[in-house]
């Protein structure tokens, strides 16, 4: 929490400058570091999720489309974010049994962070700075938020909420990327 802190401050005081996710540590949805960098040479899809949204069945699609490319190196990260409308109230355990019971989430699911305003984690303000990422840029609007991540560590695209797991637009991307 305090290096996630930290790097917010040096981020916004223009003392660090990441290049890509791969400069990034998240925590697990258990509590353990997990360093962005452990995805190198992979394809990542970054979702924000919540567990009482309208969009929360896409849960369904994401670990299908988890499912159909993982063994081609493709890999999803669940983010929850309690930013809109109190959406995912429940602790990092009760995320964890929610996703698991109703939705049998196998991707690596991280811990809760917030993904707008005062307190938006070092990734998240990364991912939406405009002069970092200008195809992707600009505030999350809502849950279920998308970023595909090349194997490089770079942002390739953004999906809006509306844009399911399943539709032509992501899996496209996603093969696109998996193949370069």
């Amino acid at each position: 929490m305090l290096r996630q802190f930290v790097l917010t401050i040096a981020m916004s005081a223009g003392m660090f400058a990441a290049s890509s996710v791969h400069d990034f540590t998240l925590n697990s949805i258990d509590g353990k570091p997990v360093p962005l960098s452990a995805y190198k040479g992979k394809v990542v899809l970054l979702v924000n999720v919540a567990s009482k949204c309208g969009y929360t069945p896409q849960y369904s699609g994401l670990e299908s489309l988890y499912e159909k490319y993982k063994d081609r190196g493709f890999v999803i990260v669940g983010v929850p974010a309690n930013n809109f409308g109190g959406q995912e109230p429940g602790t990092n355990e009760e995320i964890k049994t929610f996703c698991t019971r109703n939705y049998n989430v196998t991707f690596p699911m991280m811990s809760k962070v917030s993904v707008k305003g005062d307190d938006k984690n070092a990734l998240y303000a990364w991912l939406t700075d405009p002069s970092a990422n200008s195809g992707s840029g600009g505030d999350i609007k809502w849950n279920f938020t998308k970023f595909l991540v090349g194997k490089n560590g770079k942002v390739i695209a953004r999906f809006e909420p509306n844009v399911t797991p399943d539709s032509q637009e992501i899996t496209s991307a996603v093969e696109q990327a998996l193949a370069h």
